[in-house]
Formats: structure tokens, sequence, C-alpha cells
């Protein structure tokens, strides 16, 4: 039995919640072109014959601007104390940009096993692909270099044949019927919080934060209950979140309730409300009371 923790890192939109999307084929992080969209280190949990793998999908590495980046990068870097192995994911960008060699300082000084995973692959040719992987091979850092497509379900087999290859015999930490160690009412504020950042496009920044308002499920009914407050840093953004006659926020109302009640397996009667927080991602203090600890 192959178990193990796997810290999976890189710069913003490399791909990493799709990847962990493929490797589930559940719906747990969140995915959107936005930055940062990954918010928390979520826990993964593969499960087959002979592995428990626990992946822990980080928010994307940035240099921080705000309290909540300043979060953001901190359980990104813890991450990789708590792993057994580390993950190293970036896209088919040919030359190794500002943002990776940050990444990388910060990995050569990890004593850990680490794999590199070249992303988007379906977009590049073979003779790119092995001038890429040459590049990072020079370096003498990782133990493999693979390269895959999340998004077109390229060689996910080899990445989790490879992980299996760099970690030791251990325990299963979880039951094998987890898949996550979040709870129901964490993934179904992160499909609202997904759901309003494809709707609204570049309109607002990456100010939103979901507040769980009520979370029941009826008695005698395969119905839950849900209700929740979009939180805005602005009078203006909560204006563009209703958008014209309520339109924009009933879209983002019924997208989110069809994902929730095919993760739910149930009906679900969902209530969205707007508010504003004034700049919170610049507050301490809101910064840890919306969770980010």
């Amino acid at each position: 039995m192959k178990s193990g923790f796997v810290s999976v890192v890189g710069r913003a939109n490399v791909g990493k919640s799709t990847l962990m999307q493929e490797v589930l084929k559940e719906k747990i992080s969140i995915i959107s072109s936005k930055a940062q969209t990954t918010r928390n280190k979520i826990q993964i949990i593969y499960n087959d014959d002979d592995s428990q793998i626990v992946f822990l999908d980080t928010p994307g590495i940035q240099q921080p601007k705000n309290k909540l980046q300043d979060y953001l990068l901190e359980i990104s870097k813890e991450s990789l104390e708590e792993s057994d192995l580390i993950v190293f994911i970036v896209d088919h960008s040919q030359d190794i940009g500002r943002l990776d060699k940050y990444i990388l300082d910060m990995l050569k000084k990890v004593d850990r096993k680490k794999i590199l995973v070249i992303n988007k692959i379906d977009l590049l040719t073979q003779d790119q692909v092995i001038s890429l992987i040459a590049k990072f091979q020079k370096m003498n850092l990782f133990e493999d270099i693979i390269g895959i497509s999340a998004l077109r379900s390229i060689n996910i087999d080899l990445f989790i044949e490879t992980i299996k290859k760099n970690l030791n015999e251990g325990p299963m930490y979880y039951p094998d019927y987890m898949i996550t160690d979040k709870s129901e009412r964490f993934i179904v504020s992160e499909m609202i919080r997904e759901k309003a950042l494809k709707r609204l496009g570049q309109e607002i920044p990456h100010g939103i934060f979901i507040r769980m308002d009520g979370y029941k499920k009826r008695e005698n009914k395969n119905l839950y209950d849900i209700s929740a407050t979009i939180i805005v840093e602005r009078e203006s953004h909560k204006q563009i979140v209703i958008g014209k006659k309520g339109f924009k926020i009933k879209q983002i109302g019924t997208d989110s309730r069809i994902d929730i009640e095919k993760f739910l397996d149930a009906k679900v009667n969902l209530k969205l409300w707007v508010s504003v927080e004034k700049n919170w991602r610049k507050n301490q203090d809101l910064v840890k009371k919306f969770g980010y600890r």
C-alpha cells in the first residue's frame, strides 16, 4: 500500500484544480480563469486498490498585495513542509517566467522529493515539449518530469503512477469513502463563488466572499434549504452582482443550484443576497473573520 500527502503548487491558472478534478472525477476545487480562485488548502483524497494519495490543492502562488494574499502565500508555503512529495505544475509557456523562478527558489529550500508536471501539452509540438523538459532537467531538482493535459485527460494515469513510484509504503489516513476533508457546506459555498466569478466576468475583481447563512435538509424530504450572502468590497460592485432588475444574481443562483443539486443528489431551494464589507481583503480582522487564518 502506497500512501502519503502530496502538495500541488504552481502559479495561478496553470490548471491545478482542473487536474485535481480530473484525478478525482468529482468537483471539489472550483475552477475559474481568474487568478487565485482557490483560496484554501483543500485536501483531495484519491483511493485505488493499492494506494491512498492525499493531494493538498493550494492557492496559485503570487507575490502578495493585500492581507488575503498574505494568507494565501502562507498556506501554500506551509503545504510544502506538510507533504511527503511536492508536485510543481507549470503550463505550456516556453520561457520560465518570474513567478515560476520565485516558486523554484522556494522549492530549493525544501527537503522533499519533487515532481514537475508540464500541463497543457496539447498546445505544444513534440519538439517544444522536449525542449521544455530539457530546461527543467538541467536544474537537477526533480525526481521525474512528465507532460499532461488536464483538460484533455492526457497522461492522467501516468501522473498517478509517477506519484505512487515516489511515495513510500504507508497506512490509509482516511476511510476509503472520503474524497475531501472539507464539509458539504464549504463545497457548496465554493460552487456559488465559482458561478459568481464566471457570470461576473471582468466586471468585479477577486473581492468576493460567500457567507453561508443557512444550510438544512428538510425532514422526510430530499430537499435542502440553503441561503448565502455574496459579500463584495464596494457599493458599486453590489449593484453589478444584483444586475438590472436582479437578472445577474438570478443567473448566479440558477447556475449554482444546478451544480449543488448534482453534488448533493437532492433538490435545492437556494436564496442569495448581496452585502458590502468595504475593502475586506485589506482588513486583517475581516480576513480572519471570513475564515482565512
